[in-house]
């Protein structure tokens, strides 16, 4: 089961970090119904199983963090008995996904005051922070005007555009990415998600960095919107993904080679305020 699930975490390349992190953290209690010979025994399963979900996808900040704080907080525990560690797992486990849950909510009710009535917004990838974010923000009376990046790899924004066109208070463009600095001077704000902000960089779906270096050139402020377990300060590297050159063309490439890169870095200098479930950080 657990390797079932790490092989799926492994293919989920259209979910958002936060659903990873929770899926992963859920598939722990799985290993809270087995026998064991040993407190130990149970606590080198709960770690071996632990480190091949975060493998499945090593871009995750949030997948990391999670899983890292079910087994420290188990072992840190030092139970008694094989029942403790098991009860300690489950309790660790849902308390885990209830804040991830509650983090993604905040932060989308925190962005949703920096959203201003009639604003023009640009946003990038598929985030369902961002949409609650806009949502919220809808049900106070405000409209929008929000263009929405093509986002490769994987055509996300198409995907993101098609949610955005339900709320008849959103009017939805659609645009390739490199189209970007055409509409941002008639932007107030560029709002996206995020994978994670490691070392004061944000890594997000290929195709950020560019918009935000433009945004900044224009003047146009970003915000970047995500769970604070998203945040890490150290004992994380970001590992990128390298996607399928069919994603690009489907044809054969002769003589040259294709790169498809799902990530990439912005330095955080280059946004006006992260928003987490911890509030507001200017930046």
């Amino acid at each position: 089961m657990i390797d079932e699930t790490a092989e799926e975490i492994a293919d989920m390349q259209t979910h958002s970090s936060s659903v990873v992190a929770v899926k992963a953290a859920r598939a722990l209690l799985e290993l809270t119904e087995r026998d064991y010979p040993s407190v130990e025994e149970y606590l080198r399963t709960l770690e071996r199983n632990s480190n091949a979900l975060r493998r499945a996808n090593p871009s995750h900040a949030s997948l990391h963090n999670t899983q890292h704080e079910i087994v420290q907080t188990v072992r840190d525990a030092d139970p008694d008995d094989l029942q403790a560690a098991l009860d300690l797992t489950s309790e660790t486990v849902n308390d885990v996904v209830e804040r991830v849950e509650t983090g993604k909510r905040r932060a989308a009710a925190a962005a949703a005051d920096l959203l201003v009535d009639d604003d023009t917004l640009l946003t990038h990838d598929y985030s369902t922070t961002v949409l609650s974010a806009l949502a919220r923000a809808i049900d106070d009376g405000a409209t929008f005007t929000v263009y929405v990046t093509e986002a490769r790899p994987r055509y996300l924004g198409r995907k993101m555009a098609r949610r955005l066109a339900e709320f008849p208070e959103i009017e939805t463009h659609l645009l390739v990415d490199s189209a970007a600095g055409h509409v941002l001077p008639d932007c107030d704000r560029v709002v996206v998600g995020m994978d994670c902000v490691v070392d004061e960089v944000l890594y997000n779906r290929v195709g950020t960095y560019p918009i935000a270096a433009t945004a900044t050139d224009v003047g146009v402020p970003v915000t970047a919107i995500g769970s604070a377990a998203k945040v890490v300060d150290g004992g994380f590297a970001f590992e990128n993904e390298e996607r399928a050159a069919s994603e690009v063309m489907l044809e054969p490439a002769e003589g040259f080679e294709i790169d498809n890169p799902a990530y990439d870095a912005t330095p955080t200098r280059l946004l006006d305020s992260v928003v987490t479930d911890e509030g507001v950080r200017d930046v």
